[in-house]
């Protein structure tokens, strides 16, 4: 039931989400009533029911009928899994002890949430916003100070921690690859938005971790980029080449979760 509930904060915060990645870098507020992208109908609150809503109304507009775009349930449902799995990781705290469960919820909510508004917008501005590297950064850097890993149950505890030279130095190592990628290729084989996001995942899993998640961010790309690739071809479609840009910040955000929620490390150091 916990669990659940859970889900369903992550499906509720997940609805904010989609206002951020919209209405991010627009003239738009983040606050005020939302409304249809088409018509410009304000919506009732039977219409913002996450997930719901959008299966309720067949994915459409009540008031145009123009479809809704299936990113809405999507970055819900992701949301909804990633509140619930925290939850599940951090379940020997909640009985432990409330104070230090809810300090530690809340912040890895708040760092997985700008993680996932992160690999969205790349996915469709391909850009990473600075101010979300920099927001994530931060936290992710005032974090080592507060949240170390191997410490009850072998999850992140809440309670200070002064660290190592290897932790403060964890977000250049890491960052430092993809900058000179960047460097190098003049921005043709990555992007700096992905060297800045690499400095706060440094910091937020330490090198060892780090590398694993990125690791996993290069398999997974190879894989969809290859499938996309072969689809594209047997479609006979040009969208797809070898050239084309596929943003890399969803691969880094998932290879980054995988190793959070499931204590991944292929390194050891």
């Amino acid at each position: 039931m916990l669990t659940v509930g859970f889900f369903l904060l992550g499906i509720t915060i997940g609805s904010f989400l989609n206002v951020v990645i919209y209405r991010l870098n627009t003239n738009k507020s983040l606050g005020g009533r939302s409304a249809c992208m088409s018509c410009t109908n304000q919506l009732s609150w039977y219409e913002l029911i996450p997930i719901f809503s959008f299966l309720f109304l067949g994915g459409r507009c009540k008031n145009c009928k123009v479809k809704i775009s299936p990113q809405y349930i999507f970055i819900e449902l992701v949301a909804g899994i990633i509140f619930a799995m925290l939850f599940w990781k951090f379940q020997d705290i909640f009985f432990l002890s409330t104070t230090s469960f809810l300090v530690t919820y809340v912040y890895y909510a708040l760092i997985l949430s700008i993680l996932l508004v992160v690999a969205v917008y790349d996915l469709k501005h391909k850009i990473i916003p600075d101010t979300l590297a920099f927001i994530f950064g931060s936290l992710a850097f005032v974090g080592m100070f507060f949240f170390a890993s191997g410490g009850i149950f072998g999850v992140y505890n809440f309670g200070w921690h002064m660290p190592t030279m290897l932790e403060f130095s964890s977000g250049l190592i890491v960052a430092a690859p993809f900058a000179l990628l960047w460097l190098v290729s003049r921005g043709k084989w990555m992007g700096l938005g992905d060297a800045k996001l690499a400095l706060g995942i440094g910091w937020l899993l330490g090198v060892s971790s780090a590398l694993s998640g990125v690791a996993v961010a290069f398999w997974s790309g190879s894989i969809i980029g290859i499938a996309l690739l072969f689809i594209s071809r047997k479609s006979k479609s040009d969208r797809i080449r070898m050239k084309s840009e596929i943003p890399f910040a969803p691969f880094l955000v998932f290879g980054t979760f995988l190793v959070f929620i499931f204590e991944l490390n292929f390194f050891r150091f």
